[in-house]
């Protein structure tokens, strides 16, 4: 696949690429559920530690507005660290994200998502990551909104991670705002914490209602049955979405915090 331009950061976001030289970025496609093809976006670092003969790779899925220019920053800063990175577009079959101002189409796109199908897709960028001779066995995830939940789920429900990271993942407790389980979402992430398969690093916003900060504390203590590393914090002075520095809920300083804490977190469980 050809190569695609690669932006530098918006200044002064959590590890902000400055300067795009070192990472190369190329969109492409990879099997997912069924076979069906996915779209992707790809960032690896150009240079690498001349002692490792391959590099880590990482998975990074978007909230619900999609595989937009934000989600791909962060792809790039994630690269900046030294990963192979993909971030799935999870809306492919769907031709894209709904408006994001459509409330109601982008709630009935995101409960209308076959849970299965979104695995099946999960897996496919776990496997093709896995498969590419500058990647080494160790994979990890990272999802906001949307894509924490499926983080979550992924992380629970397959074998294929390594690291785990769910960022305020809504409607881990339910499949809609009525009903606990749908033919779409069977089985709320929650119910499936015990089966954590990875070292899981949760984060949700003290002022978020979902995920609260008591379902967070939930989350830790069902997933901690799982024997797996745990830790789960709630951001004081963050809501929603408080990573997303292009919305008006970023919070710079949560906003740091957090990134403090994935980069040693993927560290330590992926650089082995």
């Amino acid at each position: 696949m050809p190569s695609t331009e690669v932006k530098a950061s918006p200044a002064g976001v959590p590890g902000a690429l400055t300067d795009p030289s070192r990472v190369t970025g190329e969109e492409l496609t990879f099997a997912g559920a069924a076979g069906a093809q996915v779209n992707g976006y790809l960032a690896r670092p150009v240079e690498s530690d001349p002692a490792l003969k391959s590099s880590p790779g990482m998975i990074v899925i978007h909230e619900a507005m999609g595989l937009n220019d934000h989600i791909r920053d962060v792809v790039n800063r994630i690269a900046n660290l030294g990963y192979v990175t993909l971030g799935v577009d999870l809306y492919t079959r769907e031709g894209g994200p709904p408006p994001a101002d459509d409330l109601p189409a982008m709630m009935k796109r995101l409960f209308g998502m076959s849970d299965a199908t979104v695995l099946g897709d999960l897996e496919g960028a776990a496997d093709f990551l896995r498969a590419r001779e500058d990647v080494s066995g160790q994979i990890g995830c990272i999802g906001f909104c949307m894509g924490g939940r499926y983080t979550l789920l992924f992380a629970c429900a397959s074998d294929r991670l390594n690291a785990a990271v769910d960022c305020w993942g809504g409607f881990i407790d339910k499949a809609t705002p009525q009903e606990r389980s749908t033919p779409e979402r069977p089985t709320p992430p929650l119910e499936l914490a015990d089966r954590l398969s990875c070292p899981l690093l949760g984060a949700v916003g003290a002022e978020d209602s979902n995920p609260s900060p008591a379902l967070a504390e939930a989350l830790s203590e069902r997933a901690a049955a799982s024997g797996q590393e745990v830790k789960v914090d709630a951001y004081e002075g963050a809501g929603h979405a408080f990573f997303a520095d292009y919305r008006p809920t970023y919070r710079p300083g949560p906003a740091a915090e957090l990134w403090a804490e994935v980069v040693p977190f993927l560290g330590r469980h992926l650089f082995i």
